[in-house]
């Protein structure tokens, strides 16, 4: 078949609005069924803070056996998050099932900026692209929230960078000197 007569991929817009569960090593990523309640359950147990429930939150959970045993919950302002968790209570791979449930909300949040604390979880962070941000880059929506240390990520290709001034215009509008 010639190349030109392939259909070409689906782009962004033909995207199912439910994503498909992935599995790997025998638990199954996927949004949360019943909104974040469920979640929201699983950091009362380990003794994690978690937000108040609102109609734009996004939670992922994980669940092995029909066990849930991870998940974490995004508190979102237009199109920033804060991310919190992830709470896992498996003990066989926790930074795996950590690290699965952060990849498969990444993929499928449409969000163009998330922030979350570190939680001793830093390499897992970098690893996903978070850098740390000062206290002060925090978003007044999301000031408050208990934790130390703050990450951002930001979708690739969501940046915008302010044009150059013209010449002559310095810093504070001064002109030349």
């Amino acid at each position: 078949m010639p190349r030109s007569a392939r259909r070409p991929a689906p782009g962004p817009a033909a995207r199912s609005s439910t994503p498909e569960p992935r599995t790997w090593q025998g638990v199954s990523y996927r949004p949360c069924q019943a909104g974040g309640e469920e979640v929201r359950g699983l950091f009362a147990f380990a003794g994690a803070w978690a937000p108040p429930p609102t109609p734009l939150e996004l939670g992922w959970e994980a669940v092995r056996e029909g066990r849930l045993v991870g998940g974490v919950l995004v508190e979102r302002q237009g199109e920033q998050g804060m991310l919190h968790g992830p709470v896992v209570v498996e003990s066989e791979e926790p930074f795996g099932i950590a690290e699965q449930l952060i990849g498969a909300l990444l993929d499928h949040a449409e969000l163009t900026t998330l922030y979350t604390r570190p939680q001793a979880l830093e390499r897992l962070w970098v690893r996903f692209g978070f850098v740390p941000l000062p206290e002060a880059g925090l978003p007044a929506a999301f000031k408050g929230r208990p934790g130390s240390g703050l990450f951002v990520w930001r979708r690739p290709g969501s940046y915008r960078l302010a044009p150059p001034a013209p010449e002559g215009e310095g810093r504070g509008g001064r002109g030349p000197r």
